[in-house]
C-alpha cells in the first residue's frame, strides 16, 4: 500500500510539474537595459584630470591638485611669456637609445630589474605584472613610497616633481617610486613610507 501511495504521489507532481512547464503563465514586460545611460552620466559628473587614473585606487575621485589646471586668468609664473624653462627637463624625456641602464634590486619582490635611467620605478615593477601601491602619479602623495636601503635616495634617484618627503626624508632614503628615475644601482624596498 505504501508503494502504490508514494508512487501516485510521484506521478501526481511530475504530472502537475508538466503541466505548469507547459502553460502560458502571464506576460511580464522586462524593462530597458539602462546601465550605459547611467554610465554615461557618470561620465559627465567626473571632472577631467592631468594624469593617468590609477585604476580602482583612485582617491578622491581622481580630481587635478589646485592650479594644475589651466583657466584664463592662468599667471605666466616662472615660465615667463609662456616659454618653457630650461631646468624643466625631465628624465623621462631621454630617448631610449640614450638612456643607460641600472640594476635595481626590488627586495619584497625578490628579483633584480634593470632600469633605464628613463623610466620610474614604479613602471619598472608594473611592467613585471608587480601590484605595486599608488594613487596619484605625480609625487603629491606617500601612496607609492619606497626606501632605498643603501643610503640617501638621492644619491641614487632623481625625483622629477615630488612635493612630500622634506630633505630628512630623502636624507633617509626614502622615495616615491612613481616620480624617482634611478641613477645608479640599488637596492629598493617597495611599500615602506617615513
Amino acid at each position: 500500500m505504501v508503494e502504490v501511495f508514494g508512487l501516485s504521489i510521484g506521478v501526481l507532481l511530475v504530472v502537475v510539474m508538466v503541466a505548469l512547464h507547459f502553460s502560458s503563465g502571464t506576460e511580464r514586460t522586462i524593462p530597458d537595459d539602462i546601465s550605459q545611460s547611467v554610465l554615461e552620466r557618470r561620465a559627465e559628473s567626473v571632472p577631467e584630470t592631468n594624469f593617468p587614473e590609477p585604476m580602482n585606487r583612485s582617491i578622491g575621485g581622481g580630481a587635478a591638485p589646485a592650479g594644475a589646471v589651466g583657466g584664463e586668468g592662468e599667471a605666466e609664473g616662472e615660465l615667463g611669456e609662456g616659454g618653457e624653462s630650461e631646468e624643466s627637463s625631465s628624465p623621462a624625456d631621454i630617448p631610449d637609445d640614450e638612456a643607460e641602464v641600472f640594476e635595481i634590486n626590488y627586495e619584497k619582490e625578490g628579483e633584480t630589474l634593470e632600469v633605464p635611467e628613463n623610466q620610474t620605478l614604479l613602471e619598472a615593477g608594473e611592467e613585471q605584472g608587480w601590484d605595486l601601491p599608488y594613487a596619484c602619479r605625480a609625487g603629491q602623495c606617500l601612496s607609492c613610497g619606497g626606501h632605498v636601503a643603501d643610503g640617501p635616495s638621492e644619491d641614487y634617484l632623481t625625483h622629477d616633481g615630488q612635493e612630500m618627503l622634506d630633505e630628512d626624508e630623502l636624507g633617509d632614503g626614502y622615495t616615491l617610486t612613481c616620480v624617482a628615475y634611478p641613477t645608479a644601482d640599488m637596492t629598493l624596498e617597495t611599500n615602506e613610507t617615513p
